[in-house]
Parts: C-alpha cells; structure tokens; sequence
C-alpha cells in the first residue's frame, strides 16, 4: 500500500538501494534507484557499483561510491545522478522522471540493435519522423568518426624484428583513444594478477557467452599497394578502407551502403544506385567482396538477425597493422582483434564488454570476462596471448598514428 515501508532484504545486489541495506525501510523509491542503475549500466556496459566481492558492492552503495566516465555526455549523467540520490526523499517521482530533458529531448525508437552496446545507432532517412524541433537537426556523426586533417601521402613501411609497422591512421583520437586507455587498463591489471598461477585454474568457470563480440573481422584482403584493405565482418558485412583514408562498407542486404568521407561525414547510398563518382569505389568494393567470398574461408557463423537491425550502425576498420607474428584490427567500436599467423588463432577484445574471445586451431569460439580469469584463472595457451596482446594494446596507444602502410597482396 502507498505509505508502506517494507523490511526485507531483497533484490538484485548491484541494484538495491542503501535504505533496503540500512534496513530503515523502504518503498517505491527503491525502483527509481533501480532505473538509475539500469540507465547507468546501458551507456557505461557496467553496473555502477559492481565490484568482484558482494560486500564492496554493498559498501559502495551505502557509500554512494560510483564514477561517471568523461566521455557519457552531460545530460544523461545529470539524469543518472538525480536517480542515484543516497536519500530516497531527493529522488525524483516517476512522473518527474518521464518529464526529465533527457527523456524529452531525444528521439526514442520502439528497438534497438544488440550493436547498441559498443556502437551509437543510425537514424538516417528518420528525421520526418521527429518532432520539428529535432528535425531541423542532421544526424551526427557517429562515435570515432571525426575529422583527421592533414594525413602526409602512404608510403612504404618496413617492420624491425617484431615491432609493428606504424599502424595506419584512419581517424580520431577521442573516443578509440579511450576505448585503448581502458582496454589496456583491464590487461595489465589482469596479467599482473598472473592467473595460471591460481592454487586450482578452473577456465570453464571464466567463460560469459553473453559478452560474446558483435562484430569482428571474419575474412581480409590486403591489396595497400595499389588501393586499400578489403574485410569481411561476421555479419557478411563487406568494408575496404581505402588508402586515401575513405571507407566504403556494403551492408549484409547488399542493398545498403555507408560512404565515409576524409573529413568523417556519412553517407547513406543504395548499391544500385551509386553516385557516378563512387563508381570506382564501388567497382573496387565488389571485387574485394568476389574475392573474399571465392577464395577464403570465414572465422564464426553468421550472427541470427535480431530486432533492431535496421538501425544498426556498423563498426569500421580504424586501424591496423602488422607485426612478424600477427596481424592487429581496431574496430571504430574499440574492438581490437589479432590474427596470429603461425597457428591461426585468434583474440578478439572487447573493453566495453571487459572480454576476450579466443578463437583456437580448431575455429572454436570461447568468450571470457577479463574479471572472471583473474578470479578463476586460464590456461598458459589463453595467458601467452593475453600478456601479447598487452604489449599490442600499448603499442597502439603510444604510437604517433601514421598513414604508413604495407606491402601489398596478402589475404587471409
């Protein structure tokens, strides 16, 4: 009944509120508390108060001990904060919270594509849906995709040993620069916690199937001597990042096309319908995607399709290089992926997610949440290539990004 306030412990622990663990009562504010925390959890990709140990989590909600990144923006965080008030009284009504600006001032769709989680959507050829005041608005370029002027012409570049080739610039510094600080962050905090030397190593118990990438690099092509890198995503997705730093990418439909410009402006365009200055662009497209589906074999199983998908904005190839032992993909979703030539294996790496996925010899998918080796440990084959991936990881990160690129004509 309005009024009442109950006394039980309950709930999901990185949701309760500090009055059900205070046991001073509680009622419906608990819930505008719980939304602070689910909001909190879809733009960060974590709860705010999640630690690996139940009672930090509670000691960090009594506290009101959580931290917004920098990069979520100014309104959703304003809207985060006034749910997650530590006194129920200063949380909003639910009324108050669906008059909120944040929820008034964004165009909210009915779905939204798993992409979602590490990739801003698409809202192209919607704008005569909103409401005139949203209208007038272009649709904003997505995450990573900013401008990067001044790039010096590719030229030849020869690797040393097993440092990498410079790896190839192919757009902003902000987000991805965060997406690598992160990524390298959870790396060696999880190799300094030396996880194959657990009294008991139990890998089976890391495994998470649901932090499983949505996007990775399933085929690539590279032709950089003559135009630029050709790939296939998992979701039969075809892209070429071309070597005057433009980007093409040919939708599973085959029907749709995203055209990214030099200075990071989108364009949306139909296959069949091509601007006669892409034709050359789209001629070299087709032959890349030919050649992929010929003449090489795919890593994973195409994705089912799910709701949503039509808004899905896909990740892009941002940059890549090679080393004597592998060859390394960032993703503009802050992907990093390494393809190991000797034996074939893969590590795809997700800082969002806080996961790995170790594809083996065998092209078996296994996905690992970082926290849950450090807790139940891996084996030396996993740990070789995580402490590898370490120094992958910082290389990207500290390089001056160059527009070097390499030799071309190897596919794989």
């Amino acid at each position: 009944c309005e009024g009442d306030r109950k006394l039980t412990l309950c709930g999901t622990p990185n949701y309760i509120a500090p009055e059900v663990l205070f046991k001073k009562g509680h009622s419906y504010e608990v819930d505008v508390w719980s939304l602070g925390c689910i909001v909190y959890t879809l733009v960060v990709g974590k709860p705010p108060f999640e630690t690996n140990d139940l009672k930090d989590t509670y000691k960090r909600i009594k506290s009101n001990e959580y931290k917004i990144p920098a990069y979520v923006g100014s309104d959703v965080s304003a809207f985060i904060t006034k749910l997650l008030q530590s006194d129920p009284k200063r949380r909003p009504s639910m009324r108050e919270v669906l008059d909120d600006p944040y929820m008034n001032r964004n165009y909210i769709p009915s779905r939204l594509p798993v992409s979602c989680l590490t990739v801003p959507p698409r809202f192209d050829g919607r704008l005569s849906i909103l409401p005139d005041s949203l209208a007038k608005f272009s649709p904003r370029k997505p995450l990573g995709e900013m401008a990067n002027n001044g790039l010096k012409s590719p030229e030849k570049a020869i690797a040393v040993k097993d440092e990498p080739k410079a790896p190839t610039n192919r757009g902003p510094s902000n987000p991805k620069d965060y997406y690598l600080r992160d990524l390298s962050n959870q790396l060696h905090h999880l190799i300094n916690q030396k996880p194959t030397e657990l009294p008991q190593v139990m890998e089976d118990d890391a495994e998470d199937p649901a932090s499983s990438p949505i996007f990775w690099i399933s085929k690539w092509v590279d032709y950089t001597d003559k135009y630029g890198i050709g790939y296939q995503l998992c979701d039969n997705s075809v892209g070429v990042l071309f070597n005057d730093i433009t980007k093409i990418m040919l939708m599973s439909d085959e029907s749709n096309m995203h055209y990214i410009e030099k200075d990071g402006s989108e364009r949306y365009l139909n296959f069949n319908a091509c601007p006669q200055e892409l034709y050359k662009k789209l001629t070299l497209l087709k032959y890349f995607r030919n050649y992929m589906s010929e003449h090489l074999l795919k890593t994973g199983e195409k994705p089912e399709p799910r709701d949503g998908d039509d808004l899905v904005r896909l990740p892009y190839l941002n940059n890549w290089f090679r080393t004597k032992n592998a060859i390394v993909f960032q993703l503009t979703n802050g992907t990093v992926q390494i393809n190991f030539f000797q034996d074939h294996t893969k590590l795809i790496l997700c800082p969002l997610m806080g996961a790995v996925t170790y594809v083996n010899d065998k092209r078996d998918f296994k996905t690992y949440k970082l926290s849950l080796i450090e807790k139940y440990g891996c084996s030396k084959e996993v740990f070789t290539r995580l402490r590898y991936a370490t120094e992958i990881v910082d290389r990207l990160m500290h390089h001056k990004l160059s527009s070097n690129t390499r030799s071309g004509g190897s596919k794989r």
